[in-house]
């Protein structure tokens, strides 16, 4: 199958935003949703401003025949403090009083989901249209990812994957990842995870 990557526009919001929410959707409505469906509003909102962890300008997306069917990213620990930066001021604004509950849930999440230090090459919102999957755009697309940090001259790659999707970590295992870790959960409705690296 012939996919093409690009950097993703504000345009592609409609399109991304549900692939970015089904990348974690337990965490993703643990942190952002003290309202039913917030979540996705945020992600919308996020996306579209451009800046932090789930903005456009940072992350890539995959066509098919015209059509976005992936999305992704990929980041160190440098982008972590301008990111945290960003993220803050998103939740304040998007949310008012309620980023008291925001952002502590946020950080409790990190205690399981850690963001990378140093020059980590860190992959994360992996995303496939559900009537694409099963064809080999997910592995596409994390190579594609890690072209990218070698490119940039990182060496070491990692993600993290829910222990509830095996068939994702399988996946990564057959790409070469070799799980490192596990964290255990104890946020309600929030899975544990393993962590995965390889060498780049």
């Amino acid at each position: 199958m012939n996919i093409k990557f690009r950097p993703a526009t504000p345009e592609d919001v409609h399109a991304v935003v549900p692939l970015i929410y089904s990348s974690g959707p337990a965490a993703f409505d643990f942190i952002f949703s003290p309202k039913p469906k917030q979540a996705l509003e945020f992600l919308h909102y996020t996306f579209t401003d451009g800046n932090g962890e789930f903005g456009y300008k940072y992350h890539v997306v995959g066509e098919v025949d015209g059509k976005v069917v992936a999305v992704g990213t990929a980041f160190d620990g440098e982008a972590t403090l301008k990111y945290f930066l960003a993220m803050g001021r998103q939740i304040v604004s998007f949310y008012g009083l309620a980023a008291f509950t925001v952002i502590p849930r946020g950080l409790q999440v990190e205690s399981i989901i850690q963001p990378p230090k140093g020059r980590l090459h860190y992959i994360a919102h992996l995303g496939v249209d559900p009537s694409m999957q099963g064809k080999g755009i997910g592995s596409k697309l994390v190579e594609h990812l890690m072209e990218q940090g070698r490119n940039a001259g990182k060496t070491q790659t990692a993600l993290d994957v829910s222990v509830l999707n095996p068939r994702a970590q399988a996946l990564y295992e057959r790409l070469g990842f070799k799980q490192t870790g596990q964290r255990m959960s104890t946020l309600v409705g929030v899975p544990s995870h393993n962590r995965l690296e390889q060498a780049l």
